[in-house]
């Protein structure tokens, strides 16, 4: 293999030879399909299919073809009912088929590398599972990387398939274990043109802050932070109240070089006050994540069975199923139901019992909608006793004090609110957050905190932060015109673009079929030093098409729109062509 062998996207120039290709192995070659007279053979998902092509300058090698969920169908349909394969999430599933190389090339990585690249393409448009017909004397290809048997044999003409499946995540990890020496040399040789990166991140969770990558990890750039607009994190356009500016500016060596209080019991005290709460159900992190993965260690095991809304932020998924390893189920929110929380369907999905625990991030991040307080508390309480409820309210500050389930969580022990002080308040930079739960849970939690969980420079600017309530309104408000206007002048890019806006401080975009994906886009932007947002790794139901911006001031927003508007008009001419950055090949990202 060359820099000069291609994987890429189909154009409509390769259906010729996608046809007379499929024709001669299938029709000819294997008898599994009758020859037909013009030697082309198509199918009925031509037209919702994305066939992956690896290519070498004029010379096409191979292809495979990959059906997304969303199309609705499969092609095992055409042999077995659902009732015969019960696939275990049709929204998650991708089907992966047809993978086909030229005769001369069939010895060599073409068929692997193609495979992989189905993969890679997958996993960047949230697929967490894989369904595939392997022909029956090439089974030990795909039981190498990862796929297994489900029992279930398909005879099409004279060809023999076996049905396979595997979790994307798993066929992930092997695929890197297995072949990490041969994936780094072909990561530097193959001339990769998907608009997904050839490498998988790191093992963490997916995302955002790759605007810090253009300012610089190693700090030595820091000049930088004035031309990047970090729209890809919902960190405050605005900055921290006066009064926490001022903490931080008295003795700033003081602050760094002393030790903090143990428990932060000032900050405890100050949330109580501020939140009109018993400290005794309190306990504090460095942020969100901090008390999430603390919280969930304690709780959960493998056993465990978790229900998750889909789409979501994701450090829940990756904790609860990468982390621990749970049995996770997802709640699906509609687009057609403007993304809410359908309360009697959740009901529905929860009244059995089944499950350990249930997250609900309210507002929702992505899709910014606000579900009632008062519908939850109704689906709460028809709740089974041994279902517990963890409510992130991270953006709850956009609603109102209100809305808050802090009270519930108080004195349900079925019940706890996690919030972040980080977004709301300006304070993603020094991490500071608490949760809610009756004093017996909550003195569980603080059991097993360490010492010091909450810096000195955070604990100053939290309790100086939660001080100063109007100042903070103020900004909330202004938060909420600057969506507006920023939604707007989105909108009036192009017709075709969907634009969606809640409560929050960030909206979507949904580009149309057929356009740009939001892959693209997101990479054409960085162009600019405006850094955007790609959806697509959180959840199939977007498709590969959604973008999440967060809201900055009045001139980032101006930047953030002239950017799209010049990516978009770019993209669309085909003066610019998609080249993913290639991160370091291995296998082990927090910004929300």
């Amino acid at each position: 293999m060359h820099r000069d062998v291609q994987l890429r996207i189909a154009t409509p120039e390769d259906s010729d030879w996608i046809h007379e290709l499929r024709h001669r192995v299938y029709a000819q070659e294997l008898g599994q399909h009758a020859p037909d007279p013009a030697g082309r053979l198509r199918d009925g998902l031509d037209g919702d299919n994305v066939y992956l092509v690896a290519a070498r300058g004029a010379t096409r090698i191979g292809f495979v073809s990959v059906t997304p969920p969303w199309v609705g169908r499969y092609a095992l349909d055409k042999y077995l009912s659902r009732d015969e394969l019960p696939l275990p999430d049709e929204d998650d599933v991708f089907e992966v088929r047809i993978l086909t190389v030229e005769p001369r090339w069939r010895a060599t990585l073409a068929a692997p590398l193609l495979m992989y690249a189905a993969l890679r393409w997958i996993a960047a448009r949230g697929g967490r599972r894989v369904v595939a017909m392997g022909r029956t004397e090439l089974l030990g290809m795909y039981l190498a990387v990862g796929l297994r048997p489900v029992g279930r044999t398909v005879r099409s003409g004279a060809v023999t398939f076996e049905v396979l499946t595997g979790s994307v995540t798993e066929l992930t990890k092997g695929t890197m274990g297995r072949y990490r020496a041969t994936l780094e040399r072909l990561g530097s040789t193959v001339d990769w043109q998907l608009d997904v990166a050839f490498a998988p991140r790191p093992d963490g969770c997916e995302h955002g802050g790759a605007s810090f990558t253009a300012i610089g990890t190693d700090f030595r750039s820091l000049h930088r932070r004035h031309q990047v607009v970090a729209a890809d994190v919902l960190d405050a356009w605005f900055p921290p109240a006066p009064g926490v500016r001022a903490a931080l500016v008295e003795d700033p060596g003081w602050a760094a070089r002393t030790s903090p209080p143990t428990g932060a019991e000032g900050l405890l005290a100050e949330i109580a006050a501020s939140r009109e709460l018993p400290a005794e159900t309190l306990a504090v992190g460095a942020g969100s994540s901090d008390l999430i993965f603390r919280a969930f260690g304690r709780w959960l095991t493998p056993d465990s069975r978790v229900l998750l809304l889909d789409p979501a932020y994701g450090e829940y998924a990756h904790v609860t199923e990468r982390v621990i390893g749970c049995r996770v189920d997802r709640f699906r929110l509609r687009r057609e139901d403007g993304w809410r929380i359908d309360p009697a369907r959740l009901s529905a999905a929860v009244g059995s019992g089944r499950y350990d625990l249930v997250v609900v991030v309210n507002p929702n991040n992505p899709t910014g909608r606000h579900a009632p307080a008062a519908e939850l508390r109704s689906v709460i309480a028809a709740t089974p006793d041994r279902t517990r409820w963890w409510i992130d309210e991270a953006y709850l500050g956009y609603v109102g004090p209100a809305e808050s389930l802090a009270g519930l969580a108080a004195t349900d022990p079925r019940v706890v609110v996690c919030s972040s002080l980080s977004k709301m308040y300006a304070l993603s930079g020094v991490r500071a957050a608490y949760l809610v739960a009756e004093p017996a849970t909550a003195a569980l939690l603080r059991r097993w905190t360490p010492p010091w969980p909450v810096g000195l420079p955070a604990q100053l600017a939290a309790v100086a932060a939660l001080r100063d309530p109007a100042y903070y309104r103020d900004r909330w408000q202004r938060t909420h015109a600057l969506r507006r206007e920023l939604a707007a002048d989105l909108a009036g890019l192009d017709g075709s673009l969907v634009v969606e806006e809640a409560v929050a401080n960030f909206l979507t975009v949904t580009l149309p079929p057929g356009g740009p994906s939001a892959a693209q886009l997101v990479h054409e932007c960085r162009r600019h030093d405006v850094y955007l947002r790609d959806l697509s790794p959180l959840s199939p139901l977007y498709e590969g098409r959604a973008v999440r911006i967060a809201v900055r001031d009045t001139a980032e927003n101006a930047r953030i729109v002239a950017a799209c508007r010049t990516a978009l008009d770019d993209l669309r001419t085909g003066s610019v062509s998609f080249v993913p950055e290639l991160p370091a090949v291995t296998v082990t990202g927090s910004a929300r």
